[in-house]
């Protein structure tokens, strides 16, 4: 991963010039997908959207099969009953406006390396003609511990680790139980899906920041992208939408839903699943007068080795759709800032 044309200006920063709107974050019709209608900067919110509640995920059917549904249709569900404590998510929210609402001077403390994806910035660069997302961005690997590179976690808010450490740990739980529930829904072997993340799995925490935009129809807060790992779950801001999933080739709104996780499946689960699972393509819009802050959590299988389709779910009628493939955060993020999917290219 070649960082050539680093950003010497955070999009916090280029945001407080209202007079100027840099060439590099004005999005381009053809990177969309499809044939999708793009007037305007708003689609309609939907309550379409699955909501789950997965405190009955071990003891009611009705509940699993629609989470079954949620994912083969929309790729996403909202999550309720969650056990984690509505106070507890204001902490996480908290420490996320502290350290974004410090000076500049004092975030680039945590400036990522020019060739590292960890740390404080916004888009790496890949080629001269990328559009860049209207976003900067806190991405720290926060399991396993070892993994950590705390030199670039913030000391202020003084409990950040504290509290993001304790967030990672009750993330870790949810996915292991929804994994789990996927696996039943399928009526497979409820560890199927989980013996493919092996004993070096991660999850990593990326902090967004979307400042206000004077010309929101001109950017995006991030492309349109399907996620690489297996699950994501998105703690979304509380007031602001701007979250966007394409469902037959229109756009359709994520509405707010309190104290809910957004959960969406990722490429990696889509593969395992062979398919039957979605992987959603998504986008954030911006907001032109309110900030927006967002914490996405996203739980990936190891790299050691290939991750692959599980056999149960192949058969004459669905065939096996993708090879095996391990699939890297480098083979992600080069897809996706040349605006493909990674998921096509371990199609078979």
């Amino acid at each position: 991963m070649v960082d050539s044309h680093p950003q010497t200006k955070q999009v916090q920063e280029i945001a407080a010039d209202y007079n100027h709107l840099p060439e590099r974050y004005i999005r381009k019709q053809d990177e969309e997908y499809g044939s999708v209608n793009n007037a305007g900067v708003s689609s309609p919110i939907t309550d379409d959207i699955p909501v789950v509640d997965v405190s009955l995920l071990t003891s009611s059917l009705s509940e699993l099969d629609k989470l079954k549904s949620a994912v083969s249709s929309w790729g996403c569900f909202q999550a309720i009953n969650h056990g984690i404590e509505s106070s507890f998510l204001e902490k996480v929210r908290e420490i996320s406006k502290v350290f974004f609402g410090l000076s500049m001077e004092e975030k680039k403390k945590y400036m990522r390396a020019q060739n590292d994806l960890e740390g404080y910035g916004n888009d790496m660069v890949l080629s001269h003609n990328q559009t860049l997302d209207w976003t900067d961005r806190l991405y720290l690997t926060v399991l396993p511990k070892h993994q950590q590179k705390l030199q670039l976690w913030p000391q202020n808010p003084s409990h950040f680790r504290e509290i993001l450490d304790e967030y990672s740990c009750k993330i870790e739980s949810i996915n292991k139980l929804v994994l789990k529930a996927l696996a039943r829904s399928l009526d497979l072997e409820e560890n199927c899906f989980l013996n493919q993340y092996g004993t070096n799995s991660t999850t990593n925490a990326r902090f967004n920041y979307y400042p206000p935009c004077q010309w929101p129809e001109k950017v995006l807060g991030v492309k349109p992208h399907a996620d690489g790992s297996a699950i994501t779950v998105l703690l979304q801001d509380k007031e602001v939408e701007g979250l966007q999933i394409l469902k037959d080739d229109e756009w359709v709104g994520v509405p707010i839903v309190c104290d809910a996780l957004t959960i969406n499946i990722g490429d990696q689960l889509e593969i395992m699943s062979n398919g039957v699972f979605k992987s959603p393509v998504h986008r954030v819009l911006v907001n032109s007068e309110n900030e927006r802050m967002t914490l996405a959590m996203f739980c990936m299988p190891q790299t050691e080795k290939d991750i692959g389709v599980v056999d149960e779910l192949v058969t004459c009628e669905r065939p096996r759709l993708y090879k095996n493939v391990t699939f890297t955060t480098d083979f992600f993020f080069k897809n996706y800032q040349q605006g493909r999917r990674a998921i096509d290219a371990c199609k078979i």
